[in-house]
């Protein structure tokens, strides 16, 4: 089997596992523990925080030591999460505390597979870095349907089922990326200087995104993403599920499967008809389109109407993650593609725990509703001012 169908064969697992943790985990926060919004926002925080601090360190880790043996330690960690949950259950001792444990677990070992993944891509791409990054995500996005289908049936066969599921899926792509085989991977260091070495590589990796234009604006753009779509994806909707629809693990399931059916119809659109030649500028309109898709789910316009708000805004999603992973992947150096990997996926999650809270806070204080809407609008204002502020409006050939 050639290298390239490991890594979508370790890819697909891992997304298949957090398809299934995306429902479980706001279904057992919001719906079986019925926390707060706050608290809810909290939880969320929790998950994403230790990737956003430790995910320039796996970048780092990940071009010193090799992406794959990162990746298969990350998919190892991540294995014992669910487990861990598991066992609190099945000792009736589950709590939020504990619920906020395995989220720090899951968030450790995306900071080292995220940047590894993303730093493998280019290494099995044979060249073709648009058409392999559009592969990625299609399979990224249709593979976590397949979780979100699972996930759906939490409330009839239960948690433990689900975590053992997300636990097998998880070693199943372990064992994908240790029969990777590549061409040249960096041999592991043993160093008493391995943490000077790994803090010059990150400023080293910080400069390069400096000095280039265009991924810089690529990770202010991040940014905005985390704060105000991610926010909103992962504490705002699932609170606007139990407060205006009453649903449950069921509802949440569909509105997932909404977004990730419209990223992944994207995708097939992209692979029909090509690279977009002009990226920055498909990605800047496709993440103002998002921002009045989102709008529209605010408006309390019926479930119905926020499927569909959020199958547009999957749409959407599709062409703007893809074109701005291509802007990354297409602009780094060689040498230091899985640290600019990283840096690319630090300004996305790194921006998310804050956009958690302030969704939390907004929910709280001015409903569900209210604070995706306010998100939605500050998301389109930042998406306009790149556009006219940025170099990535002309990014690209004509």
């Amino acid at each position: 089997m050639k290298p390239l169908h490991y890594y979508f064969l370790g890819t697909g697992a891992w997304f298949l596992a957090y398809g299934i943790q995306s429902v479980a985990f706001a279904w057992l926060v919001t719906i079986v523990l019925a926390e707060s919004p706050t608290m809810v926002g909290f939880a969320q925080m929790t998950f994403l925080l230790p990737a956003t601090l430790l995910m320039l360190i796996g970048g780092s880790l990940a071009d010193q030591v090799g992406g794959r043996r990162m990746a298969l330690i990350g998919h190892v960690l991540a294995a014992t999460a669910p487990l861990f949950l598991l066992v609190t259950i099945l000792l009736d001792q589950f709590s939020y505390t504990l619920l906020l444990v395995f989220a720090v677990i899951i968030g450790c070992s995306q900071a080292l597979v995220t940047p590894a993944r993303d730093g493998l891509l280019a290494q099995v791409a044979d060249g073709r870095i648009q058409q392999r990054v559009v592969q990625v995500s299609m399979i990224q996005f249709g593979i976590q349907m397949l979780g979100f289908i699972i996930a759906s049936f939490a409330d009839t066969v239960g948690a433990v089922a689900i975590l053992s599921a997300q636990s097998l899926f998880l070693l199943f792509g372990a064992i994908a990326f240790y029969r990777l085989k590549l061409p040249f991977e960096a041999p592991v260091r043993h160093s008493n200087k391995m943490l000077q070495q790994i803090a010059y590589s990150i400023a080293e990796g910080y400069h390069s995104v400096r000095q280039s234009p265009h991924m810089s604006a690529v990770v202010i753009q991040n940014c905005a993403m985390g704060v105000f779509f991610m926010g909103s994806y992962i504490v705002g909707i699932p609170l606007l599920i139990r407060e205006e629809y009453s649903g449950s693990a069921v509802e949440l399931s569909w509105v997932n499967g909404a977004n990730a059916l419209g990223l992944v119809l994207t995708m097939l659109l992209l692979m029909r008809f090509g690279d977009i030649k002009r990226q920055g500028r498909a990605m800047l309109i496709a993440q103002m389109l998002a921002s009045i898709a989102l709008l529209g789910s605010g408006l309390g316009l019926g479930f119905n109407s926020l499927i569909i708000c959020v199958f547009v805004w999957g749409l959407c999603g599709g062409v703007a993650m893809t074109m701005s992973r291509t802007v990354m992947q297409e602009q780094a150096p060689e040498n230091q593609r899985a640290r600019m990997m990283s840096f690319y996926s630090f300004s996305f999650i790194g921006a998310g725990p804050v956009g958690a809270l302030v969704s939390g806070f907004l929910v709280d204080l001015l409903g569900a509703s209210m604070a995706l809407i306010i998100s939605s609008v500050c998301m389109l204002l930042v998406s306009i001012y790149m556009s006219c502020r940025s170099p990535l409006w002309m990014l690209g050939k004509a």
